[in-house]
């Protein structure tokens, strides 16, 4: 373990204002090249939800399944309807310190890749290049039938002139850009088939609860690893195994891991250094000091 703050136990977190970004600028200089993951912490400062508190448990009802939605209409209908009145916080998000200072770090030489299980796209509008999309992209939809794409936004226009009576209504929104409309009836809601081959099921091009990443970017994801001198998580309690697998493969490896993340973490013993502060904050110091 890296050296933590005096007045914590030796592998405890780092908390204290400053000794945190000092931290990191410490590993960084050590381990040059990192691969970099992120989760929902990174896009939490731009007015996007995060899925669970600091203890790794859901803050909300767990995300729609894809066995689900693929085989209940009612499910689709309660998906869409949720999207039509929330996504307005993806739409909207703008990127935020987190991002921004990943970028700088890239453009630096210091990153191998930027795997995100983000879908919000906010990496790249930032100015992150190497970037992998683990989880997909909220922007776009994918028919499940003959796989044609469209923008998000054209299929959205297209289910509020279908849903008129749905536009409108305020309501908290969650990680994905859905609203939390529990206790309606979404039964009267009008869902699109693909204006393509006319029958096919569209889903958001992102990989749902229940559903397996696609082994392309799974590849290039270890690619990355391998190439790094060591693994920084940022912003993720990596209680999701898409992302752990990461950590779990870089103890394997013998890479050192650090961790910038506020509160506990499913990889929390296999970290060589974890700073819980504030992500925006912390990554800003950092380049600051580099």
């Amino acid at each position: 373990m890296l050296s933590t703050n005096d007045s914590s136990p030796q592998g405890a977190p780092i908390a204290l204002p400053g000794a945190g970004s000092q931290a990191l600028h410490d590993f960084l200089q050590q381990y040059p090249r990192l691969m970099v993951l992120t989760g929902a912490g990174v896009s939490t400062e731009c007015g996007i939800p995060d899925y669970r508190d600091t203890r790794g448990e859901w803050k909300r009802k767990p995300p729609v399944q894809h066995q689900a939605f693929m085989g209940s209409l009612a499910t689709r209908q309660r998906y869409w309807a949720r999207s039509l009145v929330g996504f307005r916080a993806i739409e909207e998000a703008r990127p935020g310190p987190a991002h921004h200072a990943l970028a700088r770090l890239e453009a630096l030489g210091h990153v191998t890749a930027l795997v995100t299980q983000n879908v919000d796209g906010l990496h790249q509008r930032a100015g992150s290049r190497r970037v992998i999309d683990l989880h997909g992209r909220a922007e776009m939809v994918r028919c499940m039938g003959c796989g044609s794409q469209r923008m998000r936004y054209h299929v959205h226009a297209e289910l509020a002139a279908s849903n008129p009576a749905w536009l409108g209504l305020d309501a908290a929104v969650g990680p994905d850009g859905d609203a939390d409309l529990d206790g309606l009836d979404f039964s009267t809601f009008r869902v699109l088939d693909c204006t393509r081959c006319g029958t096919g099921v569209l889903k958001p091009d992102v990989v749902f609860f229940g559903d397996s990443v696609p082994r392309d970017r799974v590849e290039a994801a270890f690619a990355a690893l391998d190439a790094a001198d060591a693994l920084l998580v940022v912003g993720s309690s990596l209680m999701v195994y898409s992302g752990y697998r990461f950590a779990r493969q870089a103890a394997h490896d013998g890479k050192p891991i650090a961790c910038l993340n506020l509160g506990r973490t499913r990889a929390d013993e296999l970290y060589d250094l974890k700073v819980e502060a504030s992500v925006g904050e912390t990554l800003e110091q950092l380049m600051m000091r580099l």
